[in-house]
């Protein structure tokens, strides 16, 4: 435990040492891209993609300690160390989509609190300033940052521009595109068209929640597959037999071997298991 507490208090030493220095703008990887993406998408915004790799780096390498520690088989570290370092990465892609699952469930309460504003008088920006304090709590941030764009500006079209980037949802692009066509043409059948999209919206929900339902079984059987053997290989590591079998060449061979095909079938399982991605076609 000394050892791994020494290394995460030279990692936060490291951390903060480099946060004092002014670092040089560097063109970004298509890695780093996609992180900040999911970064962006699951509500962690204040999060770099420099900060959450180097998260990711600490927890693989704490891993690496702890399973030289229990099993004194390199090959058992190095391949807990890259386990460790993925985690992070997933619970990220899962906050992200559970996170869009709840914004795509809201939308359809959305429309209809804008369907209620231009009933009852309220012009378009006044309707869509109402959902800030009114709408539901998910995306009230998003709108307050409209109400003061628009405020501020008074340029109605940019600041919905302004919304769909920050909101980033291809449901939000439909919507905000309808608002801004009708803005644009004019003309008195805004009602009739936010009924029609509500009556959209809701269809897909719940064609996507039955998808979602029947595939959330095929997660969880690539995941138990996946994970099975290795619960086995880390139980039997503990003993000395076969952590002595395990550090020969042949034992390393097979381990290597059997990591690859477990992350090539698991990759294989999710990606015929997946549901096809709302396209933001919008954008």
């Amino acid at each position: 435990m000394g050892v791994v507490t020494g290394l995460i208090a030279g990692l936060g030493l490291l951390l903060v040492w480099s946060s004092a220095w002014t670092q040089p703008e560097v063109r970004r990887g298509r890695f780093t891209e996609h992180l900040s993406e999911l970064i962006h998408a699951s509500g962690m915004r204040g999060v770099s993609p420099q900060l959450f790799l180097w998260f990711m780096v600490m927890v693989g390498m704490v891993a690496a300690i702890v399973g030289f520690t229990l099993t004194r088989i390199p090959v058992v570290s190095a391949l807990a160390a890259l386990l460790a370092m993925s985690l992070p990465l997933v619970l990220l892609q899962t906050r992200a989509r559970a996170l869009a699952d709840k914004r795509m469930e809201v939308w359809p309460e959305v429309v209809e609190h804008l369907i209620s504003g231009v009933r009852a008088g309220l012009s378009l920006p006044e309707a869509l300033s109402e959902v800030a304090i009114k709408g539901p709590e998910i995306i009230r941030q998003d709108f307050e940052h409209f109400t003061r764009d628009y405020r501020a500006t008074g340029r109605f079209d940019q600041s919905l521009v302004t919304l769909k980037m920050r909101m980033a949802d291809p449901v939000a692009d439909r919507v905000i595109e309808a608002l801004r066509l009708t803005r644009t043409v004019g003309g008195s059948e805004l009602g009739v068209l936010l009924e029609t999209l509500v009556k959209f919206l809701r269809q897909d929900i719940r064609i996507r929640g039955e998808l979602r339902a029947r595939q959330s079984w095929t997660v969880g059987g690539a995941r138990v597959a996946a994970a099975g053997p290795w619960v086995i290989v880390a139980l039997l590591s503990t003993r000395q037999e076969a952590a002595a079998a395990y550090s020969t060449a042949s034992g390393t061979a097979v381990l290597i071997a059997g990591a690859i095909l477990t992350a090539v079938a698991y990759w294989l399982m999710t990606y015929l298991g997946r549901l096809p991605a709302d396209v933001r076609v919008l954008a």
